[in-house]
């Protein structure tokens, strides 16, 4: 018969404690694997324009706007500049109201005019990215929508220079998610690497999400929960977002993005 020691019993970890640690290092990995695999991704792809001669033209997502009748808006975003697009994507918003002949273009930047109006084609490449598709809306929804995020853009406070941050912002992401917060009716959510989208650029640390459907919590934008039927379940660590979109099936990963089904 093998005696156990006091000292052993002591020592050895409880079965609560050896959980922890087991998720502790699940997180951990779900966090730094898909960072590690976009660098990857970055390192073999094709580096070799500048991003100042990188390709900037229309990306043909949007129709001529004499051509399209209806109201419409559309959120686009794409992988940011240089070593940055790793782990972030920029986000914009077009709108073009009924009978339009051309789109309007709204961006946050760091550079030039804060908000800028239509300084970049409005389905263009972001810096030779493609754009994605985040939201879409024609016709009689879209145009009573667009004098909300007009005048969300507008009211925006976080228009100075000097205001803008990369991370954890506000920076464009910010913004798009502001004016996103004034259309509800959109139901959508800025992708996982649209870091700075958990910005508290209303000043609270807690409040409902933009699709008004849930529940967000942050700590400056540093840190935070989100919980929303449009927005899943998500985990920010410092700009890091781990999440789970119950809606529209699909995994939220730092650096990789959504895998699952598409957001619209």
């Amino acid at each position: 018969m093998q005696l156990i020691s006091p000292s052993s019993v002591l020592s050895a970890p409880h079965p609560v404690q050896i959980l922890v640690r087991r998720l502790v290092i699940l997180l951990l990995l779900l966090l730094i694997v898909p960072i590690v695999v976009s660098a990857g991704k970055y390192a073999l792809g094709d580096r070799s324009v500048s991003w100042q001669a990188a390709d900037r033209s229309s990306a043909g997502l949007l129709p001529p706007a004499a051509a399209h009748p209806e109201a419409l808006v559309r959120v686009f975003a794409a992988r940011t500049v240089r070593w940055r697009g790793i782990f972030a994507v920029h986000s914009w918003i077009v709108v073009k109201p009924a009978n339009a002949t051309r789109y309007t273009r709204y961006d946050y930047t760091a550079w030039g005019e804060p908000v800028r109006v239509n300084g970049f084609v409005a389905d263009g490449r972001w810096f030779g990215d493609e754009p994605q598709l985040i939201a879409a809306a024609d016709g009689e929804a879209a145009a009573s929508m667009i004098p909300k995020i007009e005048a969300a853009i507008k009211s925006y406070k976080l228009n100075a220079y000097g205001d803008y941050r990369a991370w954890p912002g506000p920076n464009s992401n910010t913004f798009v998610a502001a004016a996103l917060a004034a259309v509800p009716e959109l139901k959508t959510t800025l992708p996982p690497t649209a870091i700075g989208k958990d910005y508290p650029w209303d000043g609270g640390w807690i409040g409902w999400t933009p699709s008004g459907t849930g529940i967000r919590a942050t700590l400056g934008g540093y840190c935070g929960l989100t919980l929303g039927w449009i927005e899943g379940v998500e985990l920010n660590l410092f700009g890091a977002v781990l999440g789970l979109d119950l809606r529209r099936p699909a995994i939220k990963l730092p650096g990789l993005g959504r895998i699952g089904l598409s957001p619209i």
